[in-house]
């Protein structure tokens, strides 16, 4: 399997695309300036107890209150808040070689009876705020690299059960009791398979430098206070999921460029050799082909090669998954029929379920079949296909109504895209202003940037049709405004524009903003 990692960054945000043998797989985007990611460790203050529930609500600094339950304390909150407690007065070292862990907190305790009101207390976001729900937190902290994590309070060793070799296993967890630090569990990740005693203490050096980093962070702070910021999304997911699969990183940023250059040197330099710098006009996500699965994936039904189609509805509880079967080969039966069907339907939720990032319980409608060995087929090849997603999920046979449940790990809020939005060119009136019109407002705003800046590299960004009007025949539109203005606008076609609407780009592919009264 070859897998691309497409990233285009605009000024406001940055969207990322995994592309598994050419197919849309994973979407993601992060928007500048957000200050609640997973993984962010902050030090909050307790605002409220709340017994019924168990748990407690913690500022962080986000609008609403964070959400901490009993459960998200971890055995070793007493060893935290100690430490916390030391950082935030005059202890003068982050490192826990001498630190006295303190006794455990037992499983069925009482939140009030281990915090209280106005207390300070670190956290990680271990969910992203969802809908009206504030970030959820953990006072487990882990400290991720690209080949190990650290958990500091712990000790215990554990290796990814995806590294399958005994031998191997063996090798890493004997490297890491050597290399292990005091008072620090540590976990093996898969991509540390293979690799050298130096490769894994050169990066237990680094995330204990980054403890370090919170240790000064927490001297005389107040809370709320963010200690240590996750990496950007571009940053961990190559971290998280780059292997021998991937052959191509393109991004379409110069500073991005260089980040991810510098992060691939660091973590894995023979891998620098994949990574592109788009250049051209052409909006980098219509060049590989992303636009157009994102608006054939997000809609509300999905069709399949064979004519089959599923209807993905989401409700307050769950989301549910209905599978429809096309027309019927004639030299099936209704029985192969249907397990062809449900197993092409099989591998597309598996693709939706990471593409749309849905989480919680998912229930899917697959078409009834009777033979019990159809049925286990069914079961081992959803798991088959939902093996690479990262994340946590539980599948549970058919059940007598031919009904497959699935939860799936939710950490941030789905992705979601209306494709079927309100027609941006008549605002659902079903009347639209005439084309003529709208070449003589590009015509008039062409006219108002050349006197502004008559040095100025323009190109205009329009509809594949729009375009095409403007470039074709002899002389084109574009050739009679070169002969009027003796300049040269470049005609792009995007397909992410409507077909009225446009932009104008100048040097370095820098959108140019018009003023409209």
């Amino acid at each position: 399997m070859e897998k691309e990692l497409i990233i285009n960054a605009t000024r406001s945000h940055v969207e990322i695309a995994l592309l598994e043998d050419g197919k849309l797989v994973e979407l993601h985007r992060q928007d500048y300036g957000v200050d609640f990611n997973v993984g962010d460790i902050f030090l909050g203050k307790v605002k409220k107890l709340m017994p019924g529930l168990n748990a407690a609500f913690v500022d962080i600094g986000h609008k609403r209150d964070a959400f901490l339950h009993y459960t998200d304390l971890g055995p070793q909150l007493r060893s935290l808040l100690k430490w916390t407690r030391q950082s935030m007065g005059n202890a003068t070292s982050a490192e826990l070689h001498n630190f006295q862990l303190e006794p455990p907190i037992i499983k069925t305790g009482k939140i009030t009876e281990v915090l209280r009101k106005n207390m300070p207390i670190m956290v990680q976001i271990l969910k992203e705020p969802i809908s009206t729900k504030g970030p959820r937190l953990s006072c487990e902290l882990t400290l991720p690299g690209r080949y190990v994590v650290l958990c500091p309070f712990q000790n215990f060793i554990s290796v990814s059960k995806k590294i399958a070799r005994p031998d191997e296993r063996l090798r890493l967890r004997k490297i890491a009791e050597s290399i292990r630090p005091p008072n620090f569990g540590l976990i093996v990740r898969t991509a540390a398979e293979g690799k050298r005693v130096a490769e894994l203490h050169q990066e237990i050096r680094d995330i204990l430098h980054r403890w370090g980093h919170i240790h000064r962070q927490l001297k005389h702070a107040t809370p709320p206070k963010k200690l240590l910021a996750e990496m950007d999304k571009t940053s961990s997911i190559l971290r998280d999921i780059l292997t021998d699969e991937f052959h191509s990183i393109v991004v379409n940023n110069p500073h991005l460029y260089n980040q991810i250059k510098t992060l691939l040197q660091q973590i894995a330099p023979e891998k620098v050799k994949i990574l592109k710098l788009y250049k051209s006009s052409t909006p980098i996500f219509t060049h590989y082909n992303v636009a157009k699965q994102i608006r054939a994936s997000f809609g509300k039904t999905t069709t399949l090669k064979s004519g089959s189609y599923i209807v993905i509805e989401r409700t307050e509880a769950m989301h549910v998954i209905d599978v429809n079967s096309g027309p019927k080969p004639v030299n099936l039966s209704q029985e192969e029929a249907a397990i062809k069907v449900n197993l092409e339907a099989a591998e597309e939720i598996a693709r939706q379920l990471r593409l749309r990032d849905l989480g919680g319980l998912i229930v899917i409608d697959f078409i009834d079949m009777r033979n019990p060995e159809n049925k286990k087929l069914l079961y081992q090849r959803m798991r088959e296909f939902m093996a690479s997603d990262r994340a946590q999920h539980t599948i549970l046979p058919l059940s007598r109504f031919g009904l497959m449940q699935i939860t799936r790990q939710r950490v941030r809020p789905e992705v979601q895209i209306d494709t079927t939005s309100k027609c941006p060119t008549c605002g659902g009136t079903g009347i639209i202003e005439s084309p003529l019109l709208v070449i003589d407002r590009i015509e008039r705003d062409i006219h108002y940037i050349l006197t502004a800046n008559p040095k100025v590299k323009l190109s205009l960004h329009a509809h594949p049709f729009v375009a095409a009007y403007l470039t074709k025949g002899f002389p084109s539109m574009q050739m009679k405004w070169w002969w009027k203005s003796g300049k040269w606008v470049k005609i792009v076609g995007d397909e992410q524009l409507g077909i009225l609407d446009y932009k104008f780009y100048g040097a370095e592919n820098n959108e140019i903003r018009l003023n409209r009264l």
